[in-house]
């Protein structure tokens, strides 16, 4: 009995000491403690979540995807939800931007209502070559204000309209830009195809937030060849 007394005082111990060797451990409930931290630790972290909202194919993963990895895939596949992360500043330190990518389907307002209740800024994406996509905006942002309440003067809100690559347009600049003025939101086009205003979509939603200072921070992300590759062009440049 005495010795299985000790075993249970060593398990607990163990759990608690971060130096001692892994192999000499034979208790199994020590890979549970540490799934439980790591679950932990997102919520501790400084994230900034913003929340991209939109119906089916408007192209909010395109963009999504352009921004963080830049790439662009033509084929259109249906999102539940996606989360990226990338290094931005914040107050002059670092922090990560979670960027929230929901599904443009109807069928998880619990999910929805959710993404809306964490989120710090909104992404709100239609497609100029589709009138209903715009439409179906309208009772998302209705949700946010219900959610958000008196606090929604303040959270960064950008109305989105995408491909404007494509010739068949539905919806006008003027169209989208009547709209944001009457939510009081910015306004830009997009594509993500051709990488047209993708950075730049993110920059300014950054900067509507006046409650913290907050800029992208793309060159953690470069790679060697990529910075080589600048320097040589800083080497060659006519002033």
């Amino acid at each position: 009995m005495a010795s299985g007394r000790a075993r249970r005082s060593n398990s607990k111990t163990t759990g608690l000491n971060a130096d001692m060797d892994p192999f000499q451990s034979t208790d199994k409930s020590q890979p549970k403690d540490r799934s439980v931290r790591l679950r932990v630790m997102p919520e501790q972290s400084n994230d900034y979540r913003v929340v991209v909202f939109g119906a089916g194919g408007v192209g909010k993963s395109s963009l999504v995807l352009r921004f963080v990895r830049g790439t662009f895939r033509e084929s259109y596949i249906p999102t539940i939800e996606d989360t990226y992360r990338q290094v931005i500043s914040c107050n002059k330190q670092v922090c990560t931007l979670q960027i929230t990518d929901t599904t443009g389907s109807h069928q998880f307002p619990a999910m929805q209502r959710l993404s809306i209740s964490k989120g710090h800024a909104f992404i709100l994406v239609y497609s100029i070559t589709s009138r209903q996509s715009l439409e179906e905006l309208k009772p998302i942002f209705e949700e946010i204000n219900e959610i958000k309440g008196p606090d929604m003067e303040g959270i960064p809100t950008m109305l989105v309209g995408n491909k404007c690559d494509e010739l068949c347009r539905e919806v006008t600049t003027a169209e989208g830009a009547a709209l944001s003025k009457q939510w009081k939101c910015a306004h830009l086009e997009t594509s993500a195809k051709t990488n047209y205003n993708v950075k730049e979509l993110f920059q300014e939603l950054l900067q509507l937030e006046k409650r913290r200072t907050m800029s992208l921070q793309l060159e953690t992300k470069k790679t060697r060849s990529q910075k080589r590759k600048e320097k040589l062009k800083g080497k060659c440049s006519i002033m």
